[in-house]
């Protein structure tokens, strides 16, 4: 959240040094100033986002071979399961029961019915 606030701030805050510069400078012949300003923001984004990354990779490591091995045990079954079912929107979202089992539920045909699709007197045609 602490990023996001930084990268929004940052954002609100180009408009106000674009109005201190004056027509007449003129820029360096190595970089613009547009180009060595995002070099410094992307600078500085990178540094607040190290911590951050350096956590992910921490995590990916501790998950990532309890991942590898669930995707070599379900991977068959999951392929399986995908294979059979033609319409994912015809089913509700996952159920997780008390004793752990996790059941897919098919929708009625009256749930299938899009809520936004309007019939009779009121619909208009394309």
């Amino acid at each position: 959240m602490r990023h996001v606030l930084i990268l929004c701030a940052a954002l609100a805050a180009g408009p106000v040094w674009a109005e201190e510069a004056t027509p007449t400078e003129e820029p360096d012949t190595g970089t613009s100033l547009m180009e060595e300003g995002a070099r410094l923001f992307f600078k500085g984004l990178q540094e607040e986002m190290a911590p951050a990354l350096e956590g992910m990779r921490g995590l990916a490591e501790q998950v990532g071979p309890k991942m590898q091995e669930f995707m070599l045990e379900m991977g068959p079954a999951m392929a399986e399961i995908v294979n059979k079912v033609e319409d994912w929107s015809s089913y509700h979202a996952p159920e997780v029961l008390p004793n752990g089992d996790i059941i897919l539920r098919k929708k009625t045909p009256e749930e299938m019915v899009d809520p936004e699709v309007e019939t009779g007197e009121g619909a208009i045609d394309l």
